[in-house]
């Protein structure tokens, strides 16, 4: 999984929200958690570390192999993680990920904590410490981990990866072959909030909206992030009568609906809309179904499924 420039393809490599799942009537998705990968400009930009991290670091780990002839001659594996947040579906792939115990391998990770600890220690804790053979120093990957705000961009270009402030509009426009990745914190999702992400590329950008609810007339905030991008791909764990069903209902759950993401939208003008994180409770029939009423209403819109590859340039 090697990215060049003039690139950008995003692969949903898992697709499923709260836990994995594995049985026949969910090979068609996939039963995978959260994990996007993207390859932009030259970088490989990869969202979220669900279980579906953990076959794309097998294909990272093949391709890096196969470029030489021992570990000094091989092509140094980089990349970008982007967290939305660290609840155990989004992170639980990051000990399997094998690039990460390879000592060449150059692993910058962005998220955000709670306003107590920072994110690195809150990853040691949760993966490592009493859960893992291995603490989190003792990783071989050279790995920067970086808790990041709203009012910060970062910027991928030829002489490495920056942070810097925001202070002007335009400096949120990719110049050349930069890469351009924004954020903001959103509070619909019990207990710290979640990440949304923005990655820019040349006149092109995706936006990521994992596990966050939407509201009653929809969420402005999120549209206007979202203004516009050539593709959404946003939480749509449930069915409205799920999410509505007075005997459980979902509401307060942090998750969205499909008309919810369908909303999101009309309202922000997104070109492509990809649903996703999708209840572990949907198999495949049931997914056929949803996704046959949505096309009917829009053909902009899909179902993502693990192997699912949309080429924005």
């Amino acid at each position: 999984m090697t990215s060049t420039k003039n690139e950008f393809k995003v692969k949903f490599r898992g697709v499923r929200g709260s836990y994995p799942i594995a049985k026949s009537e969910y090979l068609q998705y996939g039963g995978n958690t959260s994990c996007v990968e993207v390859n932009v400009g030259g970088h490989v930009v990869i969202i979220d570390a669900g279980t579906g991290l953990i076959e794309l670091g097998n294909d990272l780990m093949q391709n890096h192999l196969s470029s030489g002839s021992n570990q000094y001659d091989r092509k140094a594996m980089n990349a970008t993680l982007l967290l939305s947040h660290i609840h155990q579906d989004h992170i639980q792939g990051f000990t399997f990920f094998r690039p990460s115990h390879v000592a060449t391998t150059n692993l910058n990770i962005f998220g955000v904590a709670d306003y107590n600890e920072n994110l690195a220690d809150e990853l040691a804790q949760l993966l490592f410490t009493k859960s893992f053979p291995l603490d989190l120093g003792d990783i071989a990957a050279n790995l920067n981990i970086f808790d990041i705000s709203e009012t910060e961009y970062i910027v991928l270009g030829e002489d490495g990866t920056k942070v810097q402030k925001i202070a002007r509009g335009e400096d949120l426009t990719p110049k050349d072959d930069e890469v351009i990745i924004t954020c903001y914190k959103s509070f619909a999702h019990p207990q710290e909030g979640v990440m949304i992400y923005k990655i820019a590329y040349k006149d092109k950008s995706l936006v990521y909206a994992s596990d966050k609810e939407s509201y009653i007339g929809g969420d402005k905030k999120m549209a206007l992030f979202a203004r516009d991008c050539d593709l959404l791909i946003h939480d749509a764990q449930y069915t409205t009568e799920d999410y509505l069903n007075p005997l459980s209902s979902k509401q307060g759950y942090g998750h969205s609906t499909f008309d919810m993401a369908l909303e999101c939208q009309k309202q922000s003008g997104a070109k492509k809309l990809a649903f996703y994180h999708f209840d572990p409770g949907y198999n495949d029939d049931k997914l056929n179904e949803i996704a046959q009423h949505y096309q009917n209403m829009s053909s902009d819109c899909c179902l993502a499924r693990e192997g699912l590859e949309i080429d924005l340039i």
